[in-house]
């Protein structure tokens, strides 16, 4: 495992990706997050833990419910036929979503390679989660990433979508990727933190702040931006977390761009290894509320590992704290289509360990 990890730290794995480079870098020195030659969160950095070396972290003895002991009970759905009346969104765990609207369909953060890291074998995902592949998507209006964590940006799923997607909408840098693996730079659209971007078919997307970090190996860090969304399709208004810590940033967007029509929190793989990049056990009822959120769907769980609590805790820990701030939540199966405006999903599939 160490010589793969050392092979793709030395760049001979082409997932590893590619920072921005000369005029590239010279538009990010001039932008305000973007200091002294990496991107900045506006929060202060609230980590006061001593994190353990990651040959530790690695060789660190995992409970065994971090993974679920059978498969995810899912649902078959044909994505090319499914209709609109209003914004549908399909769920293919962690933070894989499609979003059909009435202006065009929304693919974000997607990552069908059943595996998140640069080499095969690493983080594996749970079985009932492998069945959607790249080729059941239909094609794509926009595609949108949220950050460059290898969970969130997959170059194999990436390489198979690339001529069936419209835009590419990213993070200020993240484009640099996107064009070494073969993406037309016509076709994609970086943003910084709220900046709006309107697609033909109506679609209005804007990236917000997020407190997190962005990194492909471990000798650079911070050298894209990462970013939450709000998505506007019509009269609708959805937000999409991406990854991010809890901060004053949820109302700053909810009272920018509120409220919602559902928010899409993670409420997944926080550590003490990395306390101020995740939300917490039930921080996502607490930024839903903050976020003027009608509905909350958890995201950023139920498909890998990378944090060392029960693999169904976060949802576990989300309801009741959702329940009594009074915050709704959503919660499909994978695969199960959900449309604004229907009642929530509350069937719990997740009871067992």
């Amino acid at each position: 495992m160490l010589l793969l990890i050392e092979a793709a730290s030395c760049g001979m794995v082409r997932s590893l990706g590619k920072d921005p480079k000369g005029e590239e870098l010279a538009r990010l020195d001039t932008l305000p997050n973007y200091k002294n030659g990496s991107f900045e969160n506006l929060a202060e950095r609230s980590d006061s833990t001593v994190k353990r070396s990651r040959l530790r972290m690695m060789l660190h003895r995992r409970p065994e419910t971090i993974r679920p002991s059978h498969a995810l009970p899912w649902v078959k759905t044909d994505l090319k036929t499914l209709t609109a009346p209003a914004p549908t969104i399909v769920w293919f765990g962690h933070s894989s979503l499609l979003i059909k609207t009435g202006q065009g369909n929304i693919l974000i953060d997607p990552i069908f390679s059943n595996h998140a890291g640069p080499v095969p074998g690493l983080v594996t995902a749970f079985p009932g989660t492998k069945h959607y592949h790249a080729e059941d998507m239909p094609p794509i209006d926009v595609l949108i990433i949220s950050h460059d964590h290898y969970d969130h940006l997959d170059y194999r799923t990436l390489k198979k979508l690339k001529d069936h997607i419209k835009t590419a909408i990213v993070p200020m840098g993240v484009g640099s990727d996107l064009v070494y693996w073969g993406f037309d730079p016509k076709k994609i659209i970086e943003l910084n933190w709220n900046q709006s971007a309107i697609l033909p078919g109506g679609l209005r997307i804007t990236a917000t702040q997020a407190q997190h970090r962005s990194n492909r190996s471990y000798s650079k860090e911070n050298k894209t931006l990462w970013a939450s969304y709000v998505i506007q399709a019509g009269s609708y208004r959805l937000f999409y977390s991406g990854d991010s810590g809890y901060g004053p940033h949820f109302k700053q967007i909810g009272q920018q761009y509120g409220p919602f029509d559902l928010a899409l929190l993670e409420c997944g793989q926080y550590s003490p290894n990395w306390p101020w990049t995740h939300l917490w056990l039930g921080q996502a009822a607490q930024a839903a509320i903050d976020l003027h959120a009608r509905l909350l769907q958890p995201i950023h769980w139920a498909k890998f590992v990378e944090a060392d609590h029960p693999w169904n805790e976060p949802i576990k820990s989300l309801l009741p704290a959702a329940e009594k701030l009074g915050i709704p939540v959503n919660v499909p199966r994978i695969g199960e289509p959900y449309t604004l405006g229907d009642p929530p999903r509350k069937v719990v599939w997740w009871d067992f360990e």
